[in-house]
């Protein structure tokens, strides 16, 4: 018998409805005690009230392994009397935020290999879509923010860079619906953004707004493309960009702009699911509007669901009191949560087949870590790496010597544990580690051959220029004093368009930072075959 778990909109009270439209963020570590973000991360108590008391419609979480987020997801279920939704940024796959699942390649190195074999390119975007789908909803996540769909046709761009599929509207068109297709073979939510395309700058939204002065023709031709095709797919959520679109509002960043969401997004280009904001506490947004008069706006502008507001219970009130003095209707909260409780549906259950689809049957949440990194998920991450990967001349190891290691942070440094590839397989050639980051002063041993590793690459609230100039440095220095041996790069081609290396140098690039890019890396780099046993990539349900 179905069961009315989502009730009618006209059963709740304006504040839960409003409530419903709300995704507060949290911490996938199990205890308050291990939260890395406390000013944006929910506690425990204060996750009891916002979902118990307050009754808001999702979470989004970061950190922790992915058998504590199966926990987790869990615990907050249960807080829930209207299901939520459990949504997380995981463009590289769900090992990027979530220890122990796969983490992939970010997505330009498959617009690397597309240059050359499309067709392999979308096969590995579809499995990919698959892969990540399908280790979402072991661990209890049923949202997807993702695929990045921005066209990165800036190389100084600081925020999207490596994040998109490529650097031309075909290519990113092509993979995206690619990857798409392949999430859809599972019931979990997928989110295109940044709308209306978030490439084309250099400036870091989560610091500052960017300002695009593109005519509309130019718009139309390069960054909305791949937005309409996957409207056109569909596709069950659209992100908004915290970015200045002149040619359509000169006013208002386009998260709380009514000529950019409702008039293009909406009737423009009649995109009928989930218009979700980009986090509020973004520095584009809160430099310049307060955290209430910044939800009033973006919904007022026609987005239905608010991600991270700076005051959760504030922008309830704030939104509430829109409609009571009548800069919001009642009607347009009504129609957010409509598309919020099919978008719940989606993901929850088989729909009644009443007309007002409020009950649905809902699921049993089963978590299945067994799921993460099965073999056929590792090797195709293997196998995306190794086909974007770039390299000149191998090397033979001359130790004794230094292995240089450059990072943007060594404390907040997930890919380089003591047993990282790239600290322990140049330990064994009898390299001498030096590790330092941006904060470091010159610390280099003269007089020993040098293996420099940089993990560079475009980081929100951080561009890595000063990394870069960093890196050059140094580069410089161990080449004049001839100790300069090979480089490897992880990360980011642009940057390695913008180091001068002395010609007939080995060196090898690659897209990832994770030890599995570490591994090949190095491999490659002198002239190894890695022997990881033979993969079947094909992948089904």
């Amino acid at each position: 018998m179905l069961k009315p778990i989502l009730p009618d909109p006209d059963s709740l009270s304006l504040s839960q409805l409003v409530a419903q439209m709300i995704v507060v963020r949290t911490t996938g570590h199990l205890f308050d005690h291990e939260i890395e973000y406390p000013v944006w991360e929910a506690t425990q108590t204060q996750l009891e009230h916002y979902i118990g008391e307050l009754g808001v419609g999702g979470v989004i979480l970061l950190g922790g392994s992915g058998a504590e987020v199966a926990l987790r997801t869990q615990a907050l279920q249960a807080m829930a009397e209207i299901p939520l939704l459990m949504a997380a940024d995981i463009e590289e796959g769900v090992g990027q935020r979530f220890s122990g699942a796969t983490w992939f390649p970010p997505p330009m190195a498959l617009g690397e290999i597309a240059y050359t074999d499309l067709e392999l390119a979308k096969t590995y975007a579809h499995q990919f879509g698959q892969h990540t789908a399908c280790e979402a909803m072991a661990i209890g996540l049923n949202w997807v923010l993702a695929p990045v769909v921005d066209v990165n046709n800036n190389s100084a761009n600081p925020v999207i860079n490596v994040r998109a599929f490529g650097e031309t509207p075909e290519i990113v068109t092509q993979l995206t619906q690619a990857f798409i297709r392949g999430t859809q073979t599972y019931p979990v939510l997928t989110t295109v953004k940044h709308f209306p395309g978030h490439g084309d700058t250099s400036i870091d939204s989560h610091l500052s707004l960017p300002i695009i002065d593109h005519s509309l023709s130019r718009l139309d031709q390069v960054e909305l493309a791949p937005f309409k095709a996957a409207i056109a797919q569909p596709i069950d959520a659209v992100m908004t960009a915290h970015i200045c679109l002149s040619a359509l509002d000169r006013t208002y960043p386009a998260t709380l702009s009514k000529p950019i969401l409702t008039g293009l997004l909406r009737q423009d280009l009649g995109f009928e699911g989930l218009i979700v904001t980009d986090a509020l506490v973004m520095g584009a947004i809160t430099k310049t509007y307060g955290a209430y008069e910044a939800a009033v706006l973006a919904v007022e502008a026609g987005a239905d669901v608010i991600l991270m507001p700076a005051d959760v219970e504030g922008c309830i009130q704030a939104i509430c009191e829109a409609v009571r003095v009548g800069r919001l209707t009642q009607k347009q909260i009504r129609s957010s949560v409509e598309r919020i409780w099919r978008a719940k549906h989606k993901v929850s259950g088989p729909l009644d087949a009443g007309p007002s689809c409020h009950n649905w049957e809902p699921a049993e949440p089963a978590t299945q870590v067994q799921q993460l990194a099965q073999p056929s998920a590792l090797g195709l991450a293997r196998s995306i790496l190794q086909a974007s990967a770039r390299q000149t001349i191998s090397f033979s190891p001359k130790g004794p010597g230094q292995n240089l290691i450059l990072v943007d942070d060594v404390l907040s440094c997930r890919y380089l544990p003591r047993t990282a590839p790239a600290i322990t397989q140049p330990a064994g050639w009898g390299y001498e580690l030096t590790l330092l980051d941006s904060r470091a002063s010159s610390l280099l041993k003269m007089g020993l051959p040098t293996l420099v590793q940089l993990f560079i690459r475009g980081n929100p609230f951080r561009s890595g220029q000063n990394l870069v100039q960093l890196a050059r440095k140094y580069l410089e220095t161990l080449t004049a004093t001839g100790d300069l041996q090979a480089m490897i790069l992880y990360g980011s081609p642009y940057v390695l368009e913008q180091l001068s290396l002395p010609e007939n140098m080995p060196w090898v690039f690659t897209y990832g930072q994770m030890p599995i890019a570490q591994t090949l890396a190095i491999a490659t780099l002198a002239g190894e075959t890695v022997v990881t046993g033979a993969v079947n990539h094909s992948f089904t349900d």
